[in-house]
């Protein structure tokens, strides 16, 4: 059965009475939050085994005698039918499959969603709804009120991927009472849009220019996964097109001042290159899933190996 990705997130009351779980959509920060709220949803206090396994074929279920849950996660959607699924389902373990839309996950996301002793959840960018659900929240959560007008600037300002809006959400929560005033929060707002990219736009500076931007913009854990998720985007960007045609057709409106120099980045691009890119992301994101809070080293790391493919 079909199951709110925002209501999940928020309703620290919704029950869950299946167990299996198929997250898809094309909002990859959201599909990460739900992700990991369904753990701790089921990681109350029990002692919780958590392991990865490539797809349900590869499931092998190894009882552990000091283990009182154990929850399987699947990045892969290959093998799942319902004759798979009702197997999984006698094991009486909670199963997360993870997989951005595309031509295979039609099929499996129809038998989710009809099947109500699983959960089908569908992530897609935030919209103006979701938004004003979100925020009204997180106000009531931390007993913060702004005023009507501010409430309004931020549903249209903040950003429509879900990480980018939680982190900068916390970050003016964290300035309370006068100090929520409209001036402060364009201050943010434009720190959290013109940080990060103005690393990214520095992708062919020398390293040294690079680390003291990055020490400048980057301060905190929250900042590292913003950074992640943004270089996320254009390394996307650059792997899943086919020509520079397409890739030029690709890059957002906004970003038009840039463009010329998104293309010089693409051209340096080969497939020996782009597969290059992509095992990077695979491992980073390996590493992000297994720790939530990640270092500033970490994502310094990250982005000096994407230059590292690039200028190669």
């Amino acid at each position: 059965m079909k199951l709110d990705p925002i209501s999940l997130i928020l309703n620290k009351e919704l029950k869950l009475n299946n167990s299996i779980f198929f997250i898809g959509g094309n909002e990859i920060t959201l599909m990460e939050k739900v992700s990991k709220t369904i753990v701790e949803r089921f990681n109350t206090g029990a002692r919780v085994r958590i392991t990865h396994v490539d797809t349900i074929e590869d499931f092998v279920d190894i009882g552990g005698l000091f283990d009182d849950k154990k929850i399987f996660i699947g990045k892969n959607c290959k093998g799942i039918n319902e004759k798979n699924l009702d197997k999984i389902k006698a094991t009486g373990e909670i199963f997360i499959f993870i997989q951005e839309n595309s031509s295979k996950t039609k099929v499996i996301k129809n038998i989710f969603s009809k099947d109500k002793e699983t959960y089908m959840i569908d992530c897609y960018e935030l919209d103006k709804k979701s938004k004003i659900t979100i925020l009204n929240e997180f106000l009531k959560t931390n007993k913060a009120k702004i005023a009507e007008d501010l409430f309004w600037v931020l549903v249209e300002k903040l950003d429509s991927k879900y990480i980018f809006f939680e982190n900068t959400i916390n970050k003016l929560l964290e300035l309370r009472g006068s100090n929520l005033s409209y001036d402060n929060i364009k201050k943010i707002l434009t720190i959290d849009d013109s940080g990060k990219q103005k690393i990214f736009l520095s992708l062919l500076k020398k390293n040294k220019t690079i680390v003291e931007l990055y020490k400048e913009k980057i301060l905190s854990t929250s900042d590292v996964n913003d950074l992640y998720y943004y270089c996320r985007f254009f390394c996307n960007l650059i792997i899943d097109s086919r020509d520079e045609n397409d890739y030029n057709k690709k890059i957002p409106v906004y970003l038009f001042k840039e463009k010329s120099f998104l293309i010089d980045i693409y051209r340096k691009y080969n497939n020996k290159k782009k597969r290059m890119l992509l095992d990077l992301l695979f491992t980073s994101e390996k590493l992000m899933r297994k720790n939530s809070d990640l270092s500033l080293i970490f994502g310094l790391r990250f982005f000096l190996n994407i230059k590292k493919i690039t200028v190669s």
